[in-house]
């Protein structure tokens, strides 16, 4: 089974704030954990809100809003892992991914890049750069109402073309949230919860996507990543395969 296991983010990072040393080594400690046990499958960090956008699809209307975001309906759906040479190409994979598959809201973020977060120098020669597409659930996708058969063949043919463009990357659909659970950190420790998720009003601001027997085991993974990344609470939701 895989799961991904998502931390939200906070006031600091939506600063810009640089994880600090100590940090990034907790993280590469983790990392390095899970590859030895051949559990580790993706995983990103995402920059501040401020970088991104939010399209609204309603009818014929496509509204673009430039962040920064403040939380409404945060709870994620899908996402795609898309490289173009700027947000514009960005929003034109969300719009016509839109065209597909219907309304809905789409924000779209840069990933982070090592040199982000002052891990060496960003070489010349890249004139590109990574960026989230990430569509919010709806209560379709909560119920669990899969794409018709036409949108799953136009949508497979639009990835196809932009994998062969160099542009789409990957593609993560997630399993309804009742399928789910929330860590959060407390006082008296670690509060767990089950799916699903009614509301999710904070950002994401990264996540792992990690092979696992069940959802307790992913869940022991996510414990220590809730300590590790020093977030307030995470995510853990089962992907569709």
């Amino acid at each position: 089974m895989t799961f991904i296991i998502m931390h939200r983010t906070s006031p600091r990072w939506e600063a810009g704030e640089i994880p600090s040393r100590d940090l990034v080594e907790r993280v590469g400690a983790l990392i390095g954990d899970l590859q030895k046990e051949h559990r580790l499958l993706a995983g990103d960090g995402l920059r501040a809100s401020s970088e991104g956008v939010r399209i609204t699809f309603e009818g014929n209307q496509r509204t673009i809003t430039a962040g920064p975001f403040t939380g409404g309906n945060e709870l994620p759906a899908t996402f795609s892992i898309v490289r173009t040479a700027s947000m514009d190409e960005a929003i034109e994979f969300a719009t016509r991914e839109a065209a597909i598959l219907g309304d809905g809201e789409i924000d779209i973020r840069p990933v982070t890049a090592p040199w982000d977060i002052g891990l060496g120098e960003r070489p010349g020669d890249i004139s590109t750069r990574r960026y989230m597409v990430l569509r919010k659930a709806t209560p379709a996708t909560e119920a669990g109402i899969a794409p018709t058969p036409a949108q799953r063949n136009a949508l497979s043919a639009l990835i196809t073309e932009r994998t062969k463009a160099g542009v789409h990357m990957t593609r993560v659909e997630m399993k309804p949230s009742k399928r789910g659970r929330r860590y959060i950190n407390s006082r008296d420790g670690v509060a767990i919860f089950d799916g699903p998720f009614v509301e999710t009003k904070e950002l994401l601001a990264g996540f792992i996507i990690i092979s696992a027997e069940s959802l307790e085991a992913a869940g022991r993974w996510a414990k220590r990543y809730l300590e590790v990344v020093e977030a307030e609470e995470v995510d853990v939701r089962e992907l569709a395969t």
